[in-house]
């Protein structure tokens, strides 16, 4: 075959392949469109603010004095600023680790109880989850703003680069084998470039989210530890020191990004 018409042929080829990809990518955006209209982490959102004022634990009291960084019982705009350090933990956190913390230290919960369930399965709802949902909700619509001053704050950021771009496990990944380049994808679904402001503030801001193959929202702690499962690594023990720090790695690209949580996800 001359090569010229072989060149000719292949480029055809890569032609069709693009436009197929190009088309897939617009009904998944329509399939999501459609789903969005009516979210179903709404109900996990009105359990979450129930669960928040409702007087819970050994201590009887509600989450209404919980500190989630804007002071005492401040929820309008907190997740915005969230990962953060904290002055009476001596450490930076998320906001489901602030919010353990909120119950051991105001309910009277011991840890292992909070955490005992932190994700949600068939015939078991998850508190963590729906607080998670009705705390981010309340940021909707604000610029995310996650601080970076204290000298905590920035050693987690060192901390969660090296493990975005630390290779383990059986098949030597880490997270930047699916989110470092742009134009990857598994299968249909995209790979975002966590690493480049406009993926970050579209990911990032959307969570926690109601997935709908899992029938659940699900949050950024569980987002890290299943993409952990996937990889093959070590599992990865929630609200831990290694999870914070990469979602703080993650969030300094995602600033200023416009938050639309509880989100929705395939």
């Amino acid at each position: 075959m001359p090569y010229r018409l072989l060149a000719g042929l292949l480029a055809a080829m890569l032609s069709c392949v693009c436009m197929a990809q190009q088309d897939t990518q617009k009904e998944i955006e329509r399939y999501r469109q459609l789903l969005a209209e009516g979210n179903p982490a709404d109900l996990f959102e009105a359990r979450g603010e129930e669960l928040w004022k409702a007087p819970r634990g050994p201590e009887k009291t509600s989450l209404e004095q919980c500190d989630l960084g804007l002071g005492a019982g401040v929820v309008k705009g907190a997740y915005a600023q969230l990962p953060r350090y904290f002055p009476d933990t001596d450490r930076v956190q998320d906001l489901e680790s602030r919010l353990v913390t909120c119950m051991v230290t105001l309910q009277g919960f011991k840890p292992e109880e909070t955490m005992k369930n932190p994700f949600s399965a068939p015939g078991r709802a998850s508190d963590l989850e729906a607080l998670a949902s009705y705390v981010a909700g309340q940021s909707k619509g604000m610029k995310l703003a996650a601080p970076m001053h204290h000298p905590k704050e920035i050693e987690a950021f060192r901390i969660g680069e090296q493990l975005f771009y630390r290779r383990a496990g059986p098949h030597d990944f880490a997270c930047v084998s699916c989110h470092g380049e742009n134009g990857k994808r598994i299968r249909l679904q995209e790979l975002p470039k966590l690493t480049d402001p406009d993926d970050a503030r579209r990911i990032l801001t959307t969570w926690p989210a109601y997935r709908v193959s899992q029938g659940a929202v699900r949050t950024m702690q569980h987002r890290l530890y299943d993409c952990y499962w996937q990889m093959r690594h070590p599992q990865m023990d929630y609200v831990s020191e290694a999870s914070i720090a990469l979602t703080v790695y993650m969030a300094k690209f995602a600033n200023g990004g416009e938050i639309n949580a509880p989100g929705l996800k395939r």
